[in-house]
C-alpha cells in the first residue's frame, strides 16, 4: 500500500529518510518500509524554520526504482538526419529529441567538450586571458554547464518541465532535483551529466562535432538545406539554431545576410557578493545561521525604480563569482555553485530590465551597427568600459556595497571568491546612471527590509551584462519555423525564446518536434 501525505516537519528530520520513517511512525501511526520525498521545500518566514513535504510511504512494498518511465533511444544510424547548431541545453534535449521520434541529430558545437572545456576555465587565473572559443558561454554544456545547474523556472506553460529533469536523473543527476522547490544539480556534477547525454546521442547513431564552428547557412530557393562548419558543407533538411544567449559572431551573420530579427529587452547590472554566513543569518532569522541541517540560504528579491524592474538574477548561495567573458576587451561576471553549496560566499546578480527603446538613454557613445542589434552593442560597450577599468585584465572592477550606495570609490575590497582578482573601482560612476541609480535605490530599500543586507562587507563586482539574449530570432508561433527560411528552427535562449537550463531544454524539444513535424509534411 503507497499512502501519499503532506508533513511539516524540522529541517532536522527533512533531509533524512530514517527521520521521516520514524516522524511517520509517531505522529501519523504508519509503518513504512520505505518513504520517497515528491516534494520538499523550505518555510523560513517566521523564526522557527520548518520544511513542508509531500512523501509517498510506501508500506510492505518496496519503491519502484524510478518514479518515472525511463526515456527509450532507439538507433538513428541510417535515419534522416537534423542538424543541431550548438551542444547547450536546447541543443542536447532537441538532439534526444530527435532520437525519440526517429531522426538522427548531427550537433556541431564551436567549442571543446566538457572536460577540455574546463582546462581552458582553469587558465584564465594565471593568464588573465579568454580562449574566445572555449570558455564559460562557449562549450559542450553551454552557458549553464558551469553556472550551477539551477534548475527552478517559472516558465511552465511552453512545455513539460517535469520530463526535462527526468531526462537528467536519468543521465545521472540526483532524483532530489525532481522534489526540491529550487533545483539545482551542481557545477562539480552537471559535466558528467552532460557527458552521459552525449553518450546516449553517439551511442544511439547520432553524431556529436565539436570545435566546429558554423559559418553560414546552406540556402536554396529560401529553405535551408545545411550549413557551413568547420569549413565543410553539412546537408539535411532541417536545422535547429540552438547557439546561446553569447554568439555575437551569429547574430552579425543574420543581420548581414537580411534574416528578421529584432532587438530584445534583458537586463544588466552587477554581481552582488555576501559572506555566505551573513546570508544565512538574515533568511534563516537566526544569529548561529544555518546550522547543521538546513542548505545555505537563498534569496529573490524584486522592485520597481523609475518604471523600470530591479531584480536578484541567478542567485548562488555557497558559490563562486565567474569570469565570464567571450572574447577579447571583454569582462563579465557570472555565478555558480557547487552541489553542496558550501563557500564562503553567496551572490547573486542584481541587474535592471532594459527594454529595446531604452537604448539611447545608456548606450555611452550612442552607437550601433544594426538597430537589432543595439541591445548587443550596450553590452559590448559596457563590457569593453569593464575590461578597460580593470586594466586590460580579466580582474573585475569591483566596490564595497555601502561605498556604492554612497558614491565613493572603495579605499580597499573585501576578500572575494572571484579567482582571477577584484580591483578597486568607482562603478556607481563610470556605468550608466540609468543603471546604477536604480540599483543604489534598490539597494537601500532591501537594506531596510532585510536587515544587514546593506553593509560594507558587501562587495559589488561588474559587470553583469549576460542575463539573457539581446536578440530575438523571429520564428512563427505555430510551426516555430523562422519566419521567412523553410527548415530553420531558431532555438532556446540564444534565439529569444528561453532563459535558463530548462526552459532551453523545453524549447530544445518543441523545436525537435516541430522540426520532424515538417519534415513529416513534406
Amino acid at each position: 500500500m503507497v499512502h501519499e501525505l503532506s508533513l511539516r516537519v524540522s529541517p532536522q528530520q527533512a533531509y533524512n529518510e530514517q527521520s521521516i520513517l520514524a516522524y511517520l511512525r509517531q505522529e501519523k501511526g504508519i509503518t513504512a518500509q520505505a518513504v520517497r520525498v515528491v516534494r520538499r521545500s523550505i518555510d523560513a518566514r517566521q523564526r522557527t524554520i520548518f520544511v513542508n513535504l509531500t512523501v509517498r510511504a510506501y508500506v510492505h512494498e518496496e519503491p519502484p526504482l524510478m518514479d518515472f518511465e525511463p526515456f527509450v533511444y532507439r538507433d538513428v544510424s541510417e535515419c534522416r538526419p537534423v542538424i543541431v547548431v550548438g551542444a547547450g541545453p536546447a541543443g542536447l534535449f532537441a538532439a534526444l529529441r530527435l532520437i525519440e521520434l526517429g531522426m538522427k541529430p548531427i550537433v556541431v558545437e564551436r567549442g571543446k567538450d566538457v572536460r577540455e572545456r574546463k582546462k581552458d576555465l582553469a587558465r584564465i587565473r594565471p593568464e588573465q586571458c579568454v580562449d574566445a572559443e572555449s570558455n564559460y558561454s562557449f562549450g559542450e554544456g553551454g552557458a549553464g554547464a558551469y553556472s550551477d545547474g539551477k534548475l527552478y523556472t517559472r516558465s511552465k506553460k511552453r512545455g513539460n518541465t517535469d520530463r526535462i529533469l527526468q531526462i537528467f536523473v536519468q543521465h545521472g543527476a540526483s532524483p532530489s532535483i525532481l522534489s526540491d522547490a529550487h533545483p539545482h544539480i551542481g557545477t562539480d556534477r552537471l559535466p558528467r551529466v552532460i557527458e552521459n547525454m552525449r553518450g546516449t546521442i553517439l551511442r544511439c547513431g547520432g553524431e556529436v562535432h565539436f570545435q566546429t564552428k558554423m559559418t553560414e547557412f546552406v540556402l536554396e530557393k529560401g529553405r535551408v538545406c545545411g550549413i557551413i562548419a568547420g569549413g565543410q558543407e553539412m546537408r539535411a533538411s532541417a536545422v535547429i539554431l540552438a547557439t546561446g544567449h553569447s554568439a555575437r559572431d551569429v547574430y552579425r551573420y543574420l543581420a548581414a545576410t537580411g534574416v528578421d530579427i529584432e532587438a530584445k529587452g534583458l537586463a544588466i547590472g552587477v554581481r552582488l557578493e555576501h559572506p555566505a554566513e551573513l546570508i544565512d543569518r538574515i533568511q534563516y532569522h537566526n544569529r548561529l545561521g544555518r546550522g547543521k541541517w538546513l542548505p545555505a540560504a537563498e534569496y529573490s528579491m524584486v522592485t520597481q525604480v523609475g518604471g523600470r524592474g530591479v531584480y536578484s538574477f541567478c542567485m548562488c548561495p555557497g558559490g563562486f563569482v565567474v569570469p565570464a567573458a567571450s572574447g577579447p576587451e571583454q569582462v563579465v561576471v557570472n555565478g555558480m555553485s557547487p552541489s553542496n553549496r558550501n563557500g564562503r560566499w553567496s551572490n547573486s546578480g542584481m541587474v535592471v530590465e532594459i527594454r529595446p527603446e531604452d537604448g539611447p538613454l545608456v548606450l555611452p557613445r550612442g552607437e550601433t551597427e544594426n538597430e537589432a542589434l543595439s541591445v548587443m552593442t550596450l553590452q559590448e560597450e559596457l563590457e569593453r568600459q569593464c575590461w578597460l577599468q580593470a586594466n586590460r585584465l580579466q580582474t573585475a572592477p569591483a566596490q564595497r556595497m555601502t561605498d556604492f550606495v554612497n558614491g565613493r570609490l572603495s579605499a580597499d575590497l573585501n576578500a572575494s571568491s572571484y579567482a582571477p582578482g577584484l580591483i578597486a573601482s568607482p562603478l556607481h560612476f563610470w556605468m550608466p546612471e540609468f543603471i546604477s541609480t536604480r540599483l543604489r535605490d534598490a539597494f537601500r530599500l532591501w537594506g531596510k527590509q532585510k536587515h544587514g543586507f546593506l553593509t560594507s562587507e558587501a562587495t559589488v563586482i561588474g559587470i553583469e551584462t549576460r542575463t539573457s539574449s539581446p536578440v530575438r530570432i523571429l520564428r512563427d508561433k505555430e510551426t516555430l519555423q523562422h519566419i521567412r527560411i523553410e527548415g530553420l528552427f531558431p532555438c532556446g535562449e540564444g534565439a529569444g525564446y528561453a532563459g535558463g537550463i530548462v526552459s532551453a531544454g523545453v524549447d530544445g524539444e518543441r523545436c525537435a518536434e516541430a522540426a520532424v513535424a515538417s519534415l513529416q509534411r513534406d
